[in-house]
């Protein structure tokens, strides 16, 4: 009789075990480039009440995919840190009272003890934190060659501020009208402020997708932000004066249908321009010329030609604003009372008229350029990075201002500027930082000519300090320098990066921009920083996502103390595709202990020997299937091989002679302990195992075993069985369900229905509930 699985016992026996051997640790100087794996996953900020279990599900994938590549073979760098300066963790501070500096400490020993909990295979030798200053000390040095290269500037613009958190946002901080931090409403001020020139590197951010390794959907969301749009400008001449308005289009084919040009509020002359008209250049018809918010003054001219038979906004405005619409492009497929976007045949456009719209539109193009009235040109949605903070938790920005010299880098050596400690550090929301009351700290001396000066008060982003982090890691003991030029050489670029879809248009973007910059300064040999992205889904409970405010966080030190890291890791990854996300269940979560528990008495028990002779294909079909799944990260049809194969080995079990058994028994410990790794590590140990499992050489399967194509997925509707079609193996939910209602029983019993919620256990059962 094989004693309980004493999970707790277990888990806490191997973790100090790993730690005090280091298993997690590479000699970063003795890795070959060609066996070198660097397994990055984005570092948590470490605020509030610690990590949820979402984290937990984006970790264990991680860690997951990393184990198994050790066991390949791979010389595995998977390191973590703390993106410790930043909004949320001062707003943390200022909600419970407490300095960013003391409570961030703290924080990050309580993360690190989950994090170590967990069972991930960390290098914490290379730990780091955002916020130390060892660190920020060449996030300002990052600064400084930005600046002179010319692509860190101060400027005066309309800026994003945000009236709860009291500082100004980079446009990629909001989500719609609101502060991703904290969800108030946005206003817009005119202040100087310090901005990256990202928008020179516009082409080359969409140039260089092409070449990369990352999901679509992420490669459209960067397009999309960047936002290229080619056209032309054309010039609108302003009756009475000898002054033109320029005008940004991409759709030449309607300027016949212009009725109105609309400036923006922020234009330098928005009240003078309000009180006269406009000729258009085609036709010389008479266009007022109004004010409108919609229209932005930093894309492009900040003048917008109202065509509103032909754009949705200018048709809105029109008709709040009692003005003409005049179509100049007709289809059949237009409607009487929406603006037509599509193409068509032109009509009242002169010596276009007739013509098709993509046509037309290249020869009005020619024509507007030939006669002097418009030049080609291209058009971003992209803005420059805004990096300057009115805040105290940050890095000060390393400028000085003098009377005599003006606008001063303050030189390398004399970094890092410290951050001072402050008592009251929370935001005056005055535009300035509570930085600018401390004496001590804004007093200096400029470094030209040794005169009085003043420091820069704002600090900067805390998306600038992430934008270089996995720069840093393998560097992390070298104190004269950002990165040791030789690790980087071995090391970089990160092989894979697993990461959020909230971050492709804000930290991946702006990972990207910075690179790109320190290559073109030869400060690094490579372009590109994550040439292969995976982004990890979403776990959700009672149907949302988890937040405080609605108070369906799960706490991932509860559950592992009641069933253990392993038994969360697994149910994580076993619960969903690791790609999409799902919902957490305290039913599917009990029924993955009910699991373990088999498992531990099936392969910690006795054997006693049978006759033998038993065909193995199973378990080679088995082994095919889980790395097949491993390295596509589809974790959920990987555990679902192993729980087949956990039931044909019970079956098995008694037949098999004691070399059957002891092989049958050490391939699914093996194949095992990326998911579960405590428990495969005390198995491997009770086998009699040398060293640990997690560097033992994966199993390698027999090819002239064929890997199973195809399963019999058993359908249920409402838990009652109506059909069992065969299908491919490896299927996600979303494919599994187009395949159930692609068969007829099926479909009859579903009676043209949608289900509201779909069960679905990869290549075994799908049940469609009513």
């Amino acid at each position: 009789m094989v004693e309980d699985y004493r999970f707790k016992e277990i888990e806490e026996r191997w973790e100090a075990r790993w730690e005090a051997e280091g298993l997690g640790e590479l000699d970063l100087d003795g890795v070959s480039r060609d066996r070198k794996l660097y397994n990055l996953v984005e570092f948590p900020y470490p605020s509030a009440e610690g990590l949820h279990v979402g984290h937990a599900f984006t970790y264990s994938g991680a860690d997951a995919y990393g184990r198994y590549q050790r066991m390949c073979g791979r010389a595995v760098f998977q390191p973590i840190g703390f993106d410790s300066f930043g909004i949320h963790t001062e707003n943390y501070a200022i909600s419970v009272g407490e300095r960013p500096d003391r409570l961030t400490a703290r924080t990050m020993a309580n993360y690190s003890r989950q994090l170590r909990r967990m069972g991930a295979t960390w290098a914490w030798r290379n730990r780091l934190a955002t916020s130390d200053p060892g660190y920020y000390h060449w996030t300002q040095w990052i600064f400084l060659r930005l600046f002179e290269a010319g692509l860190a500037v101060r400027k005066k613009a309309p800026v994003v501020w945000c009236p709860s958190c009291l500082t100004v946002l980079a446009r990629e901080q909001l989500e719609g009208d609101r502060c991703e931090r904290c969800g108030t409403p946005v206003t817009e001020r005119v202040m100087e402020q310090w901005f990256f020139r990202i928008t020179a590197y516009a082409d080359q951010l969409l140039q260089g997708l092409r070449g990369l390794d990352w999901p679509r959907s992420a490669k459209r969301i960067q397009e999309e932000w960047i936002g290229r749009s080619r056209g032309v400008e054309v010039d609108f001449e302003v009756e009475g004066t000898e002054e033109r308005l320029t005008a940004f289009t991409t759709r030449a084919d309607t300027i016949f249908g212009v009725t109105f040009l609309a400036v923006s509020p922020d234009h330098p002359r928005a009240a003078e321009l309000s009180t006269r008209s406009a000729r258009n250049p085609v036709n010389g018809r008479r266009l007022p010329i109004l004010l409108a918010d919609y229209v932005v003054a930093s894309y492009g001219t900040g003048v917008v030609m109202g065509v509103p038979a032909h754009d949705p906004r200018d048709l809105e405005f029109a008709r709040r604003n009692g003005l003409s619409v005049l179509p100049v492009i007709r289809s059949d497929e237009q409607s009487d009372d929406a603006a037509w976007t599509g193409e068509g045949l032109l009509v009242d456009s002169g010596e276009f008229s007739g013509l098709q719209s993509p046509t037309a539109r290249r020869l009005i193009e020619e024509w507007l350029v030939s006669t002097g009235i418009g030049r080609p040109a291209t058009r971003y949605r992209l803005h420059d990075w805004l990096i300057s903070r009115q805040r105290y938790w940050g890095p000060p920005i390393p400028i000085v201002y003098c009377p005599s010299c003006g606008t001063v880098p303050v030189p390398s050596e004399q970094l890092p500027v410290v951050l001072p400690e402050l008592d009251d550090f929370r935001p005056t929301g005055t535009g300035l930082s509570p930085l600018a009351s401390v004496k001590s700290f804004v007093e200096t001396r400029c470094p030209l000519c040794g005169g009085p000066a003043r420091r820069e008060t704002d600090v900067s982003d805390t998306f600038l300090d992430s934008a270089w982090y996995f720069l840093r890691y393998p560097s992390t003991d070298f104190d004269d320098r950002p990165w040791d030029a030789e690790r980087t050489a071995t090391m970089l670029p990160v092989d894979i990066y697993f990461g959020g879809r909230e971050h492709v248009a804000r930290h991946h973007l702006y990972a990207r921009f910075l690179t790109r910059v320190l290559y073109d300064l030869a400060l690094l040999p490579f372009r590109e920083p994550f040439p292969r992205l995976r982004l990890h889904g979403q776990i959700v409970y009672g149907g949302a996502k988890m937040s405080k405010s609605r108070g369906n966080v799960v706490n991932p030190d509860q559950t592992i103390e009641m069933v253990g890291a392993d038994n969360l890791r697994m149910y994580l990854l076993f619960s969903c595709d690791w790609q999409e996300g799902g919902e957490f269940s305290e039913a599917g979560l009990r029924g993955m202990v009910r699991f373990t528990r088999r498992l531990w008495g099936l392969l910690a028990g006795e054997h006693h020997p049978g006759p033998g002779g038993v065909e193995m294909a199973s378990l080679e079909r088995a082994l095919i299937r889980v790395q097949r799944d491993l390295e596509r990260l589809k974790f959920n049809t990987a555990i679902a091989a192993l729980m087949e194969l956990a039931r044909w080995l019970a079956d098995q079990k008694d037949r098999m002679s004691a070399e059957e058994w002891a092989g049958a028994r050490r391939t699914y410990t093996l194949l095992l302990a990326p998911f579960a790794p405590h428990l495969a590590e005390e198995l491997w140990h009770r086998q009699g195992g040398e060293g640990s499992v997690h560097l033992q050489t994966w199993p390698a399967p027999d090819r002239s075993t064929p890997a199973e194509t195809e399963v019999t997925l058993v359908v249920q509707v409402n838990g009652r069985v109506r059909g069992r079609p065969r299908v491919a193996a490896g299927l996600v939910e979303a494919e599994a369900v187009q395949a159930a209602l692609a068969d007829p029983d099926v479909a009859r019993h579903l009676g043209g229905k949608a289900p509201v919620r779909v069960v679905y256990v990869p290549d075994r059962l799908l049940n469609l509930i009513l």
